[in-house]
């Protein structure tokens, strides 16, 4: 590893400002965007209900306001925290209690609005900072200027701001990640020069309770580990070394915390693989690469441009481009149990999206909570290359990546200014045309949105919900179930009707349907001549 520099003052007072901008980010405006669908999902678990009493209680034919589903999104007293636990159980296993525990006292606390239960987000990726500038210092083992640029990349980073403002655990989950990759590096060095017995025991311990609960947010934890557990065998050249055997207690003492969960989602494997977001085989793996290459991009610039646009080629490849040479440049210039550690955060979440692939002929969509150990380890890695270049070599070269520094740094103060104005982004998904379907329904004089519970118009319908005005009524039915429309709406809407049942609706009522608004993901339909 080369010598580098300590961290000059311009360069701590510049990376403080950047401090600031960042949690300002992540604060103003937090109701501005959408309450997306899994956002209002986070809600109804938070409240202890479950989707079948939902659907029961909901989708009967009644007419209902928007304040009908206001009771699915806050606290029932009455289940209290067991039901909470006991609805993910029934439904869901596959997303760990603690999240939701902690987001049902904060709304308890604070309110269900959409600002309160945001701000949970928002407060703990103030967490981030602290930790990564703490695992950056157990890789580096030196006060160099790599955490304070680590912290400055992710206070600016606007795929990390986008989170940070959604009612969802990816936030959490980065936390629980950095700070058990931090005690295990800090575990192994103070096994290397063994220190007093109760020292181990302490930072073991931690390692112990960080990996429980990062289990415990997040099932990508496991592969996590076991990814971890790698690194333990290979940086000791597969010897059974004192490292190694506390590294097997501690860990089997994570797994033995978290083993009550896992039974429940061993108890519930096959509905979960059969619930597995998928994408079959037929599907062409060309834009699923492509928006794989622009996650990566948004790390650092992120103006919501869309695959079809050519800017976006041009943004992955140059962005690319600056992650792969600075993991070559932290592999070749740091020791081995450096830059493996890293790799271990970037190449654990693959795994997940390419086994399913050539055994099952499926490959997994790529969600954010994938990538969330991958940008971590790419920022740390362009960290470490930025604090190596920006005072080494000669001065015309000192400079070129000081201006590069610069450029990162302004394109994500500019994506994050961009970003925060607007009322939806690309993160929404299904729920990204809410804002403009709220839009059309709202200017009706009495409108009317039939809906059932198929596909992705469960929890969209609770996302309009957020939206429309008082005025708005809705009619939710079971699935091919024709209802029978009262009297008095000016206009009725259908929301991402199936053909069958929409055609069945116009000969009963001897009408035509009209599309007036669509996007990737679903049609809104409107009824020409309401009853």
């Amino acid at each position: 590893m080369r010598n580098l520099a300590l961290v000059p003052s311009w360069l701590r007072f510049f990376i403080i400002f950047l401090l600031a901008m960042g949690i300002l980010f992540r604060f103003v405006n937090l109701e501005g965007k959408v309450y997306s669908h899994d956002e209002t999902y986070t809600l109804l678990r938070i409240s202890g209900y479950t989707v079948n009493e939902v659907k029961q209680q909901l989708f009967n034919g009644n007419v209902i306001s928007k304040e009908g589903f206001a009771r699915f999104q806050r606290p029932n007293l009455g289940k209290g925290f067991s039901g909470t636990i006991m609805s993910l159980a029934k439904e869901d296993p596959q997303h760990p209690p603690l999240y939701y525990l902690i987001a049902r006292l904060w709304v308890q606390i604070w309110g269900n609005s959409v600002t309160a239960i945001r701000s949970l987000s928002a407060f703990i990726s103030l967490l981030v900072f602290p930790c990564i500038y703490w695992l950056c210092r157990e890789l580096f083992n030196v006060p160099l200027s790599v955490p304070w640029l680590a912290i400055a990349l992710m206070a600016v980073s606007p795929i990390h701001v986008l989170y940070s403002q959604e009612a969802q655990a990816s936030i959490l989950w980065l936390v629980t990640i950095i700070l058990c990759s931090a005690s295990l590096l800090r575990a192994i060095r103070i096994e290397s020069k063994e220190q007093q017995i109760p020292d181990r025991f302490a930072i073991w311990g931690i390692y112990v309770l960080t990996l429980a609960l990062s289990l415990y947010t997040s099932l990508e934890s496991i592969l996590m580990a076991v990814f971890q557990g790698i690194y333990i065998i290979t940086t000791t050249k597969f010897q059974i070394t004192e490292t190694v055997r506390a590294y097997l207690i501690a860990s089997s003492l994570g797994f033995l915390a978290f083993m009550p969960w896992m039974m429940i989602v061993l108890a519930n494997l096959f509905e979960f693989l059969i619930s597995a977001d998928v994408i079959k085989n037929e599907t062409s793996r060309i834009p699923l690469i492509l928006v794989a290459l622009m996650q990566i991009s948004r790390l650092f610039f992120d103006l919501n441009i869309s695959l079809e646009n050519p800017l976006s080629y041009l943004f992955s490849l140059i962005f690319l481009s600056l992650v792969g040479y600075a993991i070559y440049f932290l592999c070749l210039t740091t020791h081995y149990k450096v830059w493996s550690l890293v790799l271990t955060l970037i190449i654990s979440p693959v795994i997940p999206i390419i086994l399913p692939n050539l055994f099952y002929r499926r490959m997994l969509s790529i969600s954010y909570s994938y990538l969330v150990p991958i940008s971590l380890g790419i920022q740390i890695a362009v960290a470490y290359l930025l604090a190596t270049q920006i005072y080494n070599g000669i001065v015309l070269r000192r400079r070129i990546w000081q201006v590069i520094l610069v450029l990162i740094i302004v394109c994500g103060l500019v994506s994050s200014r961009v970003s925060y104005e607007s009322d939806t982004w690309w993160h929404k998904g299904i729920s990204n045309g809410n804002p403009q379907v709220a839009k059309i329904i709202n200017q009706a004089e009495s409108p009317l949105l039939i809906s059932d519970y198929e596909g992705i118009n469960y929890k969209n319908v609770f996302s309009l919900s957020y939206l429309v005005q008082p005025k708005v009524r809705f009619q939710l039915v079971k699935g091919q179930d024709i209802p029978d429309i009262p009297t008095g709406f000016t206009d009725v809407f259908l929301l991402n009707p199936s053909d069958t049942w929409r055609v069945k609706l116009e000969n009963k009522y001897k009408s035509t349907t009209n599309v007036v608004y669509s996007n990737n993901y679903y049609l809104l339909w409107k009824l020409a001549n309401p009853i």
